[in-house]
């Protein structure tokens, strides 16, 4: 598989300027916690209309391809945010969606989907994965849009480092959750062309952390994965053709625990009122840890999609 190309400034610019009747401007709020060890920031991505960064890139992707190769519509591989981003612009553009999930995907996002108008094909986690890997799912004839590896995706995602640096010119670190390397290696695009002495790290959850095996090995690698509530982050291994863009743009992957993001979500809710998604705590958890470092910090809390079960489970532990 061809090695995926870093969107350019250019690039993320125009695609701001093409998902503005899509994704909101997000807030950039500070984090209520005296007691942290740094000044932290929170990019809330969970407040875009379908909770989740995820419709700035495929906004930007599908609206770029044209509509004679969506003629038939068009269908995407994900556990459920990025199914909602196509499948939201999708129902915008009056185009049919489907969606291949994994058979664990939490029904919160199911029914998202479905809610959005998009049509739910579940299947087991290998064959999902093979989805991913492929580009391509048997008998769908409908364009693709890949949830991570795209550059037009990829470059819409970019879009959140825009506003970060409009919004908080003295930024001196940004976190973000680390599924495919989508959303980190759009954001990095956008800060290194803008403010390249910003650090710019990954974040990863225990059960699930191949970019940092990947990264001390030089060299993308396989590990263990366990599924966790921390549905949206996290995977057996890196995209080989994401390898090189992510490797060369983040500078670290810091990894938390379950229990460090249970914290963080709780905290987050308790602090400032914001509900969020595993992935979109795990950020946070990581800054709270003082992994991250000290001054000012900006953590990507990039989706609040969560099942009011498990939601309620955290907070009452």
């Amino acid at each position: 598989m061809k090695a995926v190309q870093a969107p350019t400034l250019a690039d993320i610019r125009a695609a701001r300027e093409r998902i503005s009747g899509s994704a909101i401007r997000t807030p950039l709020i500070r984090l209520n916690a005296e007691d942290a060890p740094a000044e932290i920031y929170l990019k809330l991505e969970n407040l875009q209309p379908i909770g989740s960064f995820k419709i700035r890139g495929a906004a930007n992707a599908m609206r770029l391809v044209g509509k004679e190769k969506l003629s038939n519509g068009v269908y995407t591989a994900s556990a459920g945010n990025m199914a909602q981003g196509v499948a939201w612009n999708a129902r915008e553009m009056g185009l049919p969606c489907e969606v291949i999930v994994p058979d664990r995907a939490p029904e919160t996002k199911l029914a998202a989907i479905k809610r959005l108008g998009g049509k739910v094909v579940k299947v087991p986690f290998d064959e999902w994965w093979q989805v991913i890997i492929e580009h391509t799912y048997p008998g769908i004839d409908s364009f693709f849009i890949h949830p991570v590896s795209d550059s037009a995706v990829i470059a819409g995602n970019g879009t959140i480092g825009l506003e970060i640096v409009e919004d908080l010119p003295e930024v001196e670190t940004i976190v973000i959750p680390f599924g495919g390397g989508g959303l980190s290696s759009g954001i990095a695009a956008a800060i290194r062309s803008l403010k390249s002495n910003t650090r710019i790290y990954a974040c990863e959850v225990e059960t699930a952390a191949p970019l940092k095996a990947s990264l001390k090995a030089g060299a993308p690698l396989t590990v263990e994965y366990i599924p966790s509530f921390v549905d949206g982050i996290g995977g057996r291994s890196i995209l080989e053709e994401m390898w090189p863009l992510v490797s060369n743009l983040i500078d670290d992957s810091l990894v938390v625990s379950l229990q460090q993001v249970s914290q963080a979500l709780k905290l987050l809710i308790e602090r400032n009122r914001v509900i969020a998604e595993g992935a979109g705590a795990a950020a946070v958890a990581a800054a709270l840890s003082g992994m991250a470092g000290s001054g000012k910090i900006v953590c990507i809390v990039s989706g609040g999609n969560i099942d009011s079960d498990k939601l309620a489970e955290i907070i009452s532990t």
